[in-house]
């Protein structure tokens, strides 16, 4: 390991989060930063250290352009939160730095880190330190160690594991942030939109790691503090945000008191939440709802009790059905998570969870196959089962899927319960999105109107438009829109008949429905730049151009205006 001599205060922090080993199916799930790393530079930052963040999760296989990066920049220390499918990324950006810079320490945090740290620095002398568990102050404390120059000091850092002759060492895991509150906010030094209220989840999933990182007792920020995180932001422009704590309606008293807050300080924002199903109730909905909030994706995992039991996933089906049931009321995408691939799946499983979405009619689902991740349950199962060391992460792989350890399931088999998962949820959207029953309190009426014609344009315009599968589209999108406008004017459902009727040709239509649009929002650009396009091709070229001219941002429509102004000298 490296250390600086003497007493600088000019130490160069980077703070990397590096590339996966594999292209994402669901890229907006980890293509920021988690909020950990933020929150390390902002202790760093309010301690006076330069601290830079760099987000390289899309970089790819661009080691050229990360070692010059490096030779710019000249970090004393990187440090890598790693997960455990950006091991290999954070690696190799690793020995890279230490070519470019034989000198530069190199620090990996962050669940990985944490729970594979003998392996790190067993195997990888390209690694210095890792830092266990949360990191903001045994990493703060570990920079000032090396700063000064005294390697007999490390073994007081509570947190962190080196090496000693060696041979890896770690000095014992830190004690958690007693109060969060204490934490700078990250925003006050960086801009993000995933933010956390929580750390820790009662919940034990045998599948997840959270437990073991966080641990079971679930603490807070007040809600002061989290909202004041949410106005610094705002204030820079950031309008939509993930809440990304495991279990964010865990005390409904507190989120009711964060909506209110959110709602009293007039921030228009907003944002998708994450939930287990048997903490949710009326009055929380109510609030999120009024406050902003979008979706809520619940952890569902799989309609087979059986395999709900391994998965240590204590929920009921009355539970999940009134989840979704109150989250559709209020106006709110409630999203349902699947895993497939567990001990005993089979056809009749696999039918089961057909027919529990069948009967919860989920408008958002993501399907996942069984993971194997170190610091789960299951891993531990798989280490004694199989006899196998943490060396088998030396292998260039990300995961351990579970089918692949058991001789009862194939990949063949897995493949196809996936395809029937998959095909059972986007046959039944259709009807799922019909069966939508809002309620008619008058406060909701253009909540209703918004949420209506945002879940239509997914239909018309959006993600389940380019799924062949999903039946009906048009149809469905067409009379979503118009139940829409059944509640409230909203300028979306104007927006969207309109671009469908002119996907008709029929243009007149689409001009009459774009007309009253524009009576109720006579500010919005795309409502006139559609029925200026709809004039356009019924050869109304006047009426087209002063639709153009008569938008706020006219270098949209700067081609349009152009081909009319043409036109219609041709026709002089």
């Amino acid at each position: 390991m490296q250390f600086h001599t003497g007493g600088t205060t000019n130490m160069k922090i980077l703070l990397i989060y590096p590339p996966f080993l594999e292209a994402r199916v669901h890229e907006e799930e980890i293509n920021a930063p988690p909020l950990g790393l933020y929150y390390v530079g902002a202790v760093l930052k309010e301690k006076g250290y330069p601290v830079e963040i760099l987000n390289w999760a899309r970089m790819g296989k661009t080691s050229d352009i990360m070692a010059q990066t490096l030779r710019e920049k000249k970090p004393d220390i990187i440090g890598f939160s790693v997960l455990q499918a950006n091991r290999w990324g954070a690696l190799e950006i690793a020995e890279t730095a230490k070519a470019v810079d034989p000198e530069v320490t190199v620090v990996f945090g962050g669940i990985g880190a944490t729970f594979l740290w003998k392996h790190f620095l067993a195997h990888f002398n390209a690694v210095d330190f890792c830092v266990l568990g949360e990191g903001e102050y045994p990493f703060l404390k570990l920079i000032r160690a090396i700063e000064k120059g005294h390697p007999k000091k490390l073994t007081s850092v509570k947190g962190i594991a080196f090496r000693t002759q060696g041979r890896p060492m770690k000095t014992g895991r830190p004690l958690p942030v007693k109060n969060l509150d204490d934490l700078p906010i990250p925003s006050k030094f960086f801009d993000y939109q995933h933010v956390a209220f929580t750390r820790g989840c009662p919940g034990n999933c045998t599948f997840c790691g959270s437990p073991r990182f966080w641990g079971r007792k679930v603490r807070f920020h007040s809600a002061d503090y989290f909202v004041k995180q949410l106005e610094l932001l705002y204030k820079r422009g950031i309008r939509f945000f993930y809440f990304s704590d495991d279990t964010f309606l865990i005390n409904k008293t507190r989120v009711i008191d964060i909506c209110k807050k959110i709602i009293g300080s007039n921030l228009k924002i907003s944002w998708f939440a994450i939930s287990r199903v048997d903490l949710v109730s009326k009055e929380v909905l109510y609030w999120m709802r009024l406050a902003g909030c979008m979706q809520i994706s619940y952890g569902v995992e799989s309609g087979s009790e059986k395999i709900r039991h391994f998965l240590n996933k204590n929920i009921q089906p009355e539970q999940i059905k009134k989840a979704f049931d109150l989250t559709t009321r209020y106006g709110i995408l409630a999203r349902a998570y699947f895993i497939y691939g567990s001990p005993g799946e089979n056809r009749h499983t696999i039918q089961e969870s057909i027919d529990l979405i069948n009967e919860i009619k989920p408008l958002g689902a993501i399907f996942y196959i069984l993971d194997i991740f170190p610091g789960t349950t299951l891993y531990d199962m798989f280490l004694k089962q199989s006899c196998q060391t943490d060396d088998i992460w030396l292998q260039k792989i990300e995961d351990i899927l579970y089918f692949e350890t058991d001789p009862r399931l194939s990949e063949e088999m897995i493949l196809t319960f996936g395809k029937k998962l998959r095909a059972a949820f986007h046959e039944g959207l259709p009807h799922f999105a019909e069966a939508v029953e809002l309620t008619e309190e008058e406060r909701f009426r253009e909540l209703n109107a918004d949420f209506l014609s945002r879940l239509a344009m997914t239909f018309s315009h959006g993600d389940y438009a380019k799924i062949e599968r999903i039946p009906n589209k048009k149809e469905t999108a067409m009379n979503l829109y118009r139940r829409s406008l059944n509640y409230a004017p909203n300028d979306r459902a104007y927006l969207g008949l309109g671009m469908m009727k002119q996907q008709e040709k029929a243009f007149g239509e689409s001009i009459s429905l774009l007309d009253e649009g524009i009576r109720f929002f006579p500010e919005n650009d795309q409502l006139k730049l559609c029925q200026g396009i709809s004039h356009m091709n019924l050869e109304e070229f006047k009426e087209a151009l002063g639709r153009f001219q008569g938008m706020r941002d006219s270098n949209q429509a700067e081609p349009y205006i152009r081909e009319c102004r043409k036109v219609l000298g041709t026709m002089r």
